[in-house]
């Protein structure tokens, strides 16, 4: 599978969280082309601010594998990370993270910052832009029934 179909899936899983009534974004981790965890935000319905769709996926990925660290893997995300993924990311050793739609107002990976630019112990490579139409079609949805109501 190519970065496109796996983000179609993480897509998938932000209708799921759309569907929840919950920001609509969604996350899988592949490792060595196979996917090994996959989420959505449940924050709202958790009641949790840390229950973003990243680090769900990442917690399930870690279980999944016995550890903490997350050799050979992707994350592919639907919205550029936020500060408290873009670390759990940074901590988790993800080799690689393709996300959809840039996040202006929380980007931790170039949009408001970018995590990349200090000086920590690991640097993903990051690849935006990834669908990112439909992607932010399915965030400018979500909050524009969120206005209307």
């Amino acid at each position: 599978m190519n970065d496109f179909e796996y983000m179609q899936m993480a897509i998938d899983e932000a209708r799921l969280a759309a569907a929840a009534d919950e920001v609509p974004v969604g996350a899988l981790i592949v490792q060595d082309d196979r996917v090994i965890a996959s989420a959505h935000n449940t924050r709202e319905g958790d009641k949790n601010a840390l229950c973003h769709a990243e680090t769900s996926a990442i917690a399930r990925a870690c279980a999944a594998l016995g550890g903490w660290r997350l050799p050979r893997t992707t994350l592919y995300v639907t919205m550029e990370p936020c500060p408290m993924c873009a670390g759990a990311i940074v901590n988790a050793r993800i080799e690689r993270v393709v996300f959809g739609a840039y996040d202006a107002r929380a980007g931790a990976f170039g949009s408001v910052l970018n995590l990349n630019d200090y000086q920590l112990n690991h640097k993903p490579q990051i690849d935006g832009g990834v669908c990112e139409d439909a992607c932010a079609e399915l965030l400018r949805a979500f909050f524009k029934r969120k206005r209307e109501k």
